[in-house]
């Protein structure tokens, strides 16, 4: 079997973020923002970025901004917005990369204001408000007088306003509703005092898909980038697929006797004479430690047995008897009919699908094609 010298690797498809933000723009007919933080969700943060760019998305939404700076020494040809907390001492450094930053607090906003003065260019910031996230903005109530105060300030060019919504992937409960409520109000505020910056964005993937309302001019989907549903409430609509596939290999083909104890601490004991492989993945590649996983093994489910180890986990080949040291073993993919995904995974997980790839290592090599 041909081999790419890697143990476990991460295959990302380009074409596929090409095409999901193609089809982003599509659905919506607005500018997208595509959120890039946390490595791409772990599809890589440069390699994802261009591609995103090359599919039509004209924003990049990061968390840090060392992300941005990253995608600015690259050249990626879209403009990034950290969406989350800067300190103020590298205001001057983003207005000079053409950086956006996000601004909720009247402290920092003016931190920002003296660090730019330096600058050969003026800080562009984002306006961010708390509809009910319960996280990072500031008050709506006061938002008119925010605005005005902002624009007020030397150095620091008002570009957007946006919001987050809490619960925008569980559409029959009412908080997405109450908080475009909220929103809406402030923007009216802003219509009538002359104050509305050119860009309001609030939609996340789920939002995106299941609330129209919430697009304005600029959507900000980051998990339906890749091709992965925001939860099981909010399905993606056709013309998604998946950007991600996780392999590793079979290291070892053996049989073991009735009642021998395998892994750390013997959590299973064969019941008869068992095939067992080991594979070349374990929990500091980001397949967690939980009992009952699944991998794919030319085509066919099959249980992880014992506990996951630090580098590698053990499979019962039984069902399996033609398989050999050197096989690929899907962990998230697709191989022949069968086909495990993110989902799947984060549901065995007790988690959600986006912890799922963003918790895949960084010693992970991914292979981009």
């Amino acid at each position: 079997m041909p081999s790419n010298g890697q143990t476990n690797w991460i295959e990302v498809d380009l074409e596929a973020i090409r095409q999901n933000v193609r089809r982003l723009l599509q659905i919506t007919g607005v500018q997208v923002m595509a959120v890039v933080k946390a490595n791409a969700y772990g599809h890589g943060l440069v390699e994802a970025s261009r591609a995103a760019v090359e599919g039509g998305a004209t924003w990049l939404g990061v968390a840090r901004i060392d992300e941005a700076l990253t995608l600015v020494q690259a050249g990626i040809p879209a403009t990034p917005v950290v969406l989350g907390y800067t300190e103020p001492e590298r205001a001057c450094e983003a207005a000079n990369q053409g950086v956006r930053l996000a601004v909720y607090d009247r402290m920092v906003a003016e931190a920002y204001a003296a660090a730019a003065k330096n600058a050969g260019s003026p800080l562009y910031v984002h306006a961010k408000f708390d509809t009910g996230m319960g996280r990072l903005g500031h008050s709506p109530k006061e938002g008119v007088e925010f605005i005005h105060w902002l624009k007020g300030l030397p150095h620091v060019q008002v570009e957007g306003v946006f919001t987050h919504f809490a619960e925008a992937d569980e559409p029959q409960k009412p908080t997405t509703l109450k908080q475009l409520a909220v929103f809406d109000e402030l923007l009216q505020g802003l219509n009538a005092a002359g104050l509305r910056p050119p860009l309001v964005h609030a939609a996340n993937s789920a939002a995106t898909i299941l609330f129209p309302q919430a697009r304005y001019n600029l959507v900000r989907p980051g998990i339906a980038v890749y091709g992965l549903q925001p939860s099981p409430t909010a399905p993606l609509p056709s013309g998604f697929r998946p950007a991600l596939c996780w392999k590793a290999r079979l290291a070892s083909v053996k049989m073991f006797p009735p009642g021998h104890g395998l892994s750390y601490n013997y959590q299973y004991f064969t019941t008869r004479e068992e095939r067992i492989g080991v594979v070349t993945v374990g929990y500091a590649d980001g397949f967690r430690r939980v009992a009952g996983n699944r991998v794919l093994v030319r085509g066919k489910r099959v249980p992880v047995v014992g506990a996951v180890c630090m580098d590698q986990c053990l499979v019962q080949l039984d069902e399996v008897q033609d398989a050999r040291i050197g096989d690929e073993v899907i962990l998230i993919g697709r191989e022949g009919e069968e086909m495990i995904n993110a989902e799947e995974i984060a549901r065995h997980w007790g988690t959600i699908g986006y912890e799922v790839v963003c918790g895949l290592g960084a010693r992970v090599p991914r292979v981009y094609r």
